[in-house]
């Protein structure tokens, strides 16, 4: 997988990672040990050619004895403008009732609702939600079809 297919994000995550790595005098392999994840897993990581779990990057954080926040930041899962200690965001991945798996569809649909609401400048919103507050009559329908037979 090359590095742009990740993201820069990733990449300027794991030259983050490097950093931090190098400036608390850790080699690859011990700060591999220390967070429990395997040496080539984290060399990838910080070659940008990995994108790790929340839960990865919580692990790597506490090894370095840095905030896992600014990692999330980093590695795009957290959205810097946000209030990082009330964020949505950082709920649903310190929440340890979900797998990572759906930690990320959750994380995935919340941006996608962030930024078609972002996008909506023109007034459609409050159409679609004039729609959403119409009542439905399925009972006219149904009484109308039987009426004519």
């Amino acid at each position: 997988m090359a590095k742009g297919k990740v993201g820069k994000t990733v990449g300027s995550l794991g030259d983050y990672l490097k950093e931090q790595r190098v400036s608390a005098r850790l080699s690859l392999r011990q700060l591999a040990d220390q967070a429990g994840v395997s040496n080539p897993y984290l060399s990838q990581i910080e070659r940008g050619l990995r994108k790790p779990s929340a839960e990865v990057l919580q692990q790597i954080a506490k090894a370095l004895r840095i905030s896992a926040e600014q990692l999330y930041i980093r590695a795009g899962i957290l959205s810097p403008d946000d209030g990082v200690g009330g964020s949505v965001e950082l709920a649903i991945v310190s929440d340890t009732g979900l797998t990572e798996r759906q930690k990320q569809s959750l994380l995935d649909v919340y941006a996608s609702f962030l930024a078609l609401n972002a996008a909506d400048t023109d007034g459609s919103t409050d159409a679609a939600e004039a729609q959403e507050d119409a009542p439905t009559n399925t009972e006219t329908d149904s009484d109308a079809v039987a009426n004519e037979g």
